[in-house]
């Protein structure tokens, strides 16, 4: 199912760059670019990404990215 038809996102990409690290619907959309056009998905990727821990939140904490270069393109070619 997609999440943002503006850019082809779908639920289960959105899913993989939470599981990835991706705590927020800023860091989402920078990883995907879902959110970042008309903005009507946001509250979809906020209602995917729940309200759980983030697996990478001491990373954020300390200024860290919670996504890398290697980790964005992994998934990318995953979907």
């Amino acid at each position: 199912m997609y999440v943002c038809s503006c850019f082809g996102v779908t639920e289960k990409q959105v899913k993989a760059h939470a599981d990835a690290g991706a705590c927020t619907p800023r860091q989402i959309a920078s990883a995907c670019k879902a959110g970042t056009d008309c903005g009507s998905c946001v509250r979809r990727i906020q209602a995917i990404l729940g309200r759980g821990n983030c697996p990478r939140r001491d990373l954020l904490d300390q200024g860290m990215p919670a996504l890398t270069a290697e980790t964005v393109t992994e998934l990318g070619e995953a979907a």
